[in-house]
């Protein structure tokens, strides 16, 4: 076995399953396993059970870091939330993460997909989509989903076949850790997917980068590694028109509006209007060089204009990927939009609940509010990231009533409001007191949304966690 022998050290057990799957992965291979995480016992109770389950031996050091570890260890198996920077990592051999370990061990075609919000829907569209266009074919190969989206590629490894599909999800800090890598073997770039899709770029994690640029420039290694056989989706703004610009695959847009004649992409018509795509040049079976053709429903499950574009722009990989027009347009009518994200789940005395909290940005939160008809509840609020709440505070003043939870970004966010002379309630240290006030302040008709526009650290384990608190409170009191 390739780590046989091995001596691995994972940084970052974690709760969102990488280090387990890292940990479980390496330990078939034969490697001398130690992990650590800066969490204690108590807090990493849930992945501690699941990695005793795996009956392999495991020496764990939790709530601290030994130096000697990251000096000892053959390898580094890093978490993506640790900074490059960290003078433990200056101290290993050789480093690593469970994106490394998959891509290099792969055989199946890749999608990638980032962005500051939207990444998840467009990945999982994609997803949806592969799968439902490959329902019935000859040799019809598997569908996997992972990465950011808190499945680690590790934990479906050994299932994949050249004939198969992967959509990987892949944050900022994910491909941070992938740049200039190679093949073992020097044959190429360790991250070439033959499609990328860039959603929309916001500010984020400023309190990691230093400037918009350098965040960005993190972004741009989804698509560094690719050539002309490959394809690059991204939006017609700003920062979506310096990576179709740079990119060394076949360019895409999606945009707002109608594109010019001999630009390939797709758009979005009117405000209920359908998606549509016209390309050029060489062209997927099914289409024609400059047909204009209808992939995108006018009226998707999960509402929001923003959501239309994500959904374009898994439209335009769909199709580069060989799916038939009429099965891509099929796919995403009945794409029921992923849990965590505008998610729709309980409905009482008329009131529709809404989970949004991996609205982690303001700007993300501001897209939630505006993706319906009439003023929501919103639920928002929680700890900084160094980030303008400007756009949360514009939102603010379109909503029937504003509901505070505790943090750092809260105290941000009050002193805009104030200043604006908007009202609130809370702000609340626990969910149930924000659900009773949501409940209180709803009548029937009317939407609540959970869409923070925060981090969750402080409150809540992480931001799925906190939305899982929001789903369960509204339970008990429906």
């Amino acid at each position: 076995m390739k780590y046989t022998g091995m001596r691995v050290l994972v940084m970052g057990l974690g709760l969102h399953g990488g280090g387990l799957e890292s940990a479980r992965y390496l330990a078939e291979q034969g490697a001398e396993l130690t992990v650590t995480d800066l969490r204690d016992e108590k807090t990493l109770a849930p992945s501690l059970e699941k990695l005793q389950s795996l009956g392999v031996p495991v020496r764990c050091v939790l709530g601290r870091h030994e130096m000697a570890d990251f000096e000892k260890a053959d390898m580094v198996i890093k978490n993506p939330g640790v900074s490059p920077d960290s003078p433990f990592l200056k101290a290993a051999r050789r480093i690593e993460t469970d994106i490394s370990l998959f891509l290099a061990a792969s055989p199946a075609r890749l999608t990638a997909v980032t962005g500051s919000k939207g990444k998840s829907g467009a990945a999982s569209a994609i997803h949806w989509g592969l799968r439902e266009g490959r329902k019935g074919a000859a040799g019809e190969g598997k569908v996997r989903l992972g990465g950011n989206i808190t499945v680690s590629p590790l934990s479906f490894l050994d299932s994949l076949g050249p004939g198969d599909d992967v959509v990987l999800e892949l944050s900022s800090w994910q491909l941070g850790d992938l740049r200039g890598r190679l093949r073992e073997d020097g044959s190429g770039p360790l991250l070439k997917p033959r499609a990328a899709a860039l959603t929309a770029i916001f500010p984020d994690h400023l309190d990691r980068y230093v400037s918009m640029e350098v965040y960005v420039a993190d972004k741009r290694v989804i698509y560094q590694g690719q050539d002309r056989g490959d394809l690059t989706a991204a939006g017609d703004d700003q920062w979506g028109r310096s990576f179709l610009e740079e990119t060394p695959g076949r360019p895409q847009v999606y945009a707002e509006t109608p594109l010019p004649e001999g630009v390939s992409g797709g758009w979005l018509t009117g405000a209920e209007g359908p998606g549509l795509v016209r390309l050029y040049g060489a062209v997927p079976p099914g289409t024609a060089a400059g047909e204009i053709i209808e992939l995108v429903p006018p009226r998707p499950l999960t509402p929001g204009r923003h959501q239309k574009k994500n959904l374009l722009a898994a439209a335009l990989v769909l199709l580069d990927l060989g799916i038939r027009p009429e099965s891509i347009r099929r796919s995403l009518e009945t794409f029921p939009g992923i849990e965590h994200r505008l998610e729709f789940f309980r409905e009482a005395g008329g009131v529709r609940f809404y989970n949004d909290t991996a609205a982690t940005i303001p700007e993300a939160a501001a897209a939630a509010v505006a993706a319906f008809d009439r003023p929501p509840v919103l639920v928002a609020g929680g700890s900084d990231k160094n980030l303008d709440f400007g756009p949360l505070a514009d939102a603010a003043a379109k909503v029937k009533t504003l509901i505070l939870l505790e943090g750092s970004g809260t105290e941000k966010f009050k002193a805009l409001l104030d200043g604006r002379g908007l009202t609130y309630l809370g702000p609340f240290d626990n969910m149930d007191q924000a659900a009773a006030a949501a409940f209180g302040a709803a009548r029937k008709g009317d939407t609540v949304i959970l869409s923070p526009g925060c981090a969750s650290f402080g409150m809540f384990l992480n931001e799925f966690d906190r939305g899982r608190r929001w789903k369960e409170a509204v339970t008990r009191l429906a």
